[in-house]
């Protein structure tokens, strides 16, 4: 079971809201996760962004509590950037926000994370590094580039069985603003009503 407040969030997720031409974006993701369903593999996700420190965690989080909502099973999702920098205090606090539990176990230039979405669950550690780092697969994953620098600047990706861009806006643009925290909230709202209805789509055997 998710924690409650999560839950609650989840239920104001509209599908209708995403667009025809962005679900044509998502159904490659879709495919992968459903073969991989399928023929009874794991799923491996790995969520690719420049820097690592907003939009690739927000999917990392997202999609893994997905995938634990709809009960879809041996489901593994990581993130990593083109170069490591420090997971964007907001990013902690929009999550926290939406129902998560976040703590802090490390500080320092790139602190590290706990971030729990249901009392039973793995927690996920949250912290920035390079879509290659140790933490991360080598081989047999879907490599997700949700930000164009990345996809752009990142044509290859060794060991990646697939690659999926999925971009999203940077809310980076609205830091030390009056819209900060609104925009980020509506950017992590994005990303889950997104990979929710990805997994809304996959039929377990």
């Amino acid at each position: 079971m998710l924690f409650p407040a999560i839950e609650k969030a989840i239920r104001a997720f509209d599908f209708e809201s995403i667009a025809t031409e962005r679900k044509t974006t998502l159904q490659p993701l879709i495919d992968f996760i459903q073969n991989k369903v399928t023929n009874h593999q794991e799923v491996r996700l790995n969520f690719i962004c420049t820097h690592n420190s907003r939009r690739s965690h927000l999917s990392q989080v997202w999609t893994q509590t997905a995938a634990s909502h709809f009960n879809i099973k041996n489901v593994f999702c990581y993130s990593g950037g083109t170069e490591a920098t420090a997971l964007f205090p907001m990013v902690a606090k929009t999550l926290e926000q939406s129902g998560f539990k976040i703590k802090t176990i490390a500080a320092g230039n790139n602190p590290i994370y706990v971030i729990k979405y249901a009392e039973n669950e793995h927690s996920i550690i949250g912290f920035s590094k390079t879509y290659d780092d140790d933490f991360n697969p080598k081989s047999e994953f879907a490599a997700i580039l949700t930000c164009s620098q990345a996809d752009g600047g990142c044509p290859f990706i060794a060991g990646a069985e697939k690659r999926i861009p999925i971009t999203f806006e940077d809310p980076k643009a609205f830091d030390n603003t009056p819209q900060q925290a609104e925009k980020y909230q509506e950017r992590s709202l994005q990303i889950a009503t997104e990979m929710f209805y990805i997994f809304s789509q996959i039929k377990s055997y």
